[in-house]
């Protein structure tokens, strides 16, 4: 692992630069980077960052990106109250783990985004969500039917058993 380091990273098929959906003169190169990252409450964790390089295919070609190169500079974090795509505003919304929820600051959504940037001294623009209360009602009930489900699984088992 490369940790703290950004790497260019390779698709299935080996092709450093992706092409746009929606127009082909348009690429992007996929890097990531290991983190680490330390809550508010101090709890730290690993992360996997990841990023796109944007640009037109003939200057990502020419830049002559390589699979699992290391580049200098490194991946930040930017959340915002308003859209990074004016015209697409549902995405990039912050989401609360697996929980689904979006997580908002006073009723608004936070949007989030990945950027790489040569910048070693950037730092990452995180906005605190508010809804914490509605977050840990949802992942009480997920943990609530995850154990439910896991009886219930238990419970056909035991049946499977039985009838054996």
């Amino acid at each position: 692992m490369n940790e703290g380091k950004v790497v260019v990273k390779a698709d299935e098929q080996g092709n450093v630069i992706g092409l746009s959906k929606n127009n082909p003169e348009y690429g992007y190169v996929k890097v990531q980077q290991f983190s680490v990252q330390i809550n508010e409450e101090g709890w730290l964790r690993p992360v996997l960052r990841t990023a796109l390089i944007k640009g037109k295919v003939e200057d990502l070609v020419a830049t002559n990106f390589k699979a699992e190169q290391v580049l200098s500079g490194k991946i930040v974090v930017k959340e915002s109250l308003e859209p990074f795509n004016s015209e697409n505003p549902d995405k990039n919304f912050k989401i609360a783990g697996s929980t689904g929820i979006i997580c908002r600051y006073n009723d608004q959504p936070i949007y989030r985004q990945t950027f790489y940037t040569q910048n070693e001294s950037a730092i990452d623009e995180l906005i605190m969500h508010t809804n914490s209360d509605e977050i840990r009602d949802v992942m009480q009930a997920q943990k609530e039917l995850s154990s439910l489900s896991g009886l219930m699984n238990k419970s056909r088992s035991v049946k499977q058993e039985a009838d054996l």
